[in-house]
């Protein structure tokens, strides 16, 4: 019985030892040590032995079981770590390699989406595009568009003033405006009279519209002129309406024999190339320091097609009006032209309007954006619905 115990065994060893498989080595196991096997039935029987046999006997099959077992144990794990070498040679990945699936490619900003489309349509109107500092002299800023020192306009636009000697002095030649020099002068006597009042010419801030760049072209170039100046502005504005950063475009054309005909024009192109070909526009009187006549502009609703009313109910988009305010424009004060008269703006031959709208505004009405600080949020759930 001993020496059938241990051919078993022995069997048994060479049998796994050549297994190749985790399945083989499970049947193998079964075969072994199952309850059908052999060594299984020897155990069993042992109580049938005669006694003097019995130890030995019962010896001899649970060293072999045990020997079985750890056979098996080892033989596995040789069979986990072989398979494990075959996976990772087989499946190595190139890391420089890009991701599966591939990323999706970027995309521009909804803000510089409609930035450009805007730009797109001035530029088939013969306008250019004109860009200029964001840091920014008071006189441009605020006097040299009309907004005198003490001006009620300056305390609307309250924004982000920047400490002189930060801003190189170069920048600033008095000699070269010898109309802000009687300004800086009523300035700074008002300014020690009335110490509330706004700063003067001499300060430097954060733009509060892009129109100072009208000025600083106006200085560049003679007449005519048509240009758009798109970018950043700052004022001290926080809510779902306002930022206090957001995104402008200005424009501005000069010439003789220029009516505000010309601006409406120039206006409803726009907005039937923003917002539908079927779009009108209205000019309704309002007040802005550089233009005089000023007017609000409305393009007549794309939601209920200037009705007011959609599906019996009131347009909640327009609120029953039938139109929407889109932005600011005017036929240029000859007040402007009279800081510029030496560069070839006399006001008394030529005449120009302006305008200027939100860039985030545009892109709220036309895609139905309801707050505007998810331009400034950067969640790429909103931002990956504009690709």
């Amino acid at each position: 019985m001993i020496e059938r115990i241990e051919q078993i065994r022995a069997d048994g060893q060479a049998a796994i030892e050549s297994a190749g498989s985790a399945d083989a080595l499970e049947a193998l196991r079964v075969e072994l040590l199952g309850r059908s096997s052999e060594l299984t039935a020897i155990l069993r029987g042992i109580g049938e032995l005669p006694g003097e046999q019995r130890g030995a006997v019962g010896g001899a099959a649970n060293r072999a079981q045990k020997q079985l077992e750890q056979a098996l144990t080892e033989r596995r794990e040789e069979l986990v770590g072989d398979e494990l070498d075959r996976r990772l040679a087989g499946e190595q990945v190139d890391v420089t390699l890009p991701g599966s699936p591939l990323p999706a490619p970027g995309s521009l900003h909804l803000v510089n989406q409609t930035r450009r489309e805007i730009e797109d349509v001035f530029c088939g109107l013969g306008y250019r595009v004109a860009e200029g500092p964001e840091i920014e002299h008071d006189y441009y800023n605020f006097t040299a568009l009309n907004h005198p020192p003490g001006h009620p306009a300056r305390m609307v636009q309250d924004t982000f003033y920047v400490d002189p000697a930060s801003v190189d002095s170069a920048r600033w030649d008095p000699d070269r405006h010898p109309a802000s020099r009687p300004s800086a002068r009523l300035g700074q006597e008002r300014s020690e009279a009335r110490p509330n009042l706004p700063p003067g010419p001499r300060d430097v801030l954060l733009h509060t519209h892009t129109s100072p760049m009208q000025v600083r072209s106006m200085e560049l170039a003679p007449p005519p002129l048509r240009i758009i100046v798109p970018g950043s502005v700052y004022r001290r504005d926080n809510d779902a309406t306002h930022t206090p950063m957001f995104s402008q475009v200005e424009g501005l054309a000069v010439d003789e024999g220029i009516s505000l005909a010309d601006l409406q024009g120039t206006l409803l192109e726009l907005a039937r190339a923003i917002f539908g070909p079927d779009r009108e526009v209205r000019l309704r009187p309002h007040y802005f320091p550089f233009t005089e006549p000023s007017v609000e502009v409305d393009v007549s609703c794309f939601a209920c097609g200037g009705t007011g009313s959609v599906g019996g109910r009131r347009d909640p988009l327009c609120k029953g009006a039938g139109w929407i305010e889109i932005l600011g424009a005017g036929m240029i004060d000859p007040n402007v032209f009279g800081f510029v008269r030496e560069f070839g703006y006399d006001p008394e031959t030529v005449q120009g309007f302006a305008f200027g709208m939100g860039i985030e505004r545009i892109a709220m009405l036309k895609h139905a954006v309801p707050d505007l600080r998810l331009f400034f949020e950067g969640d790429l759930r909103f931002a990956r619905q504009f690709r």
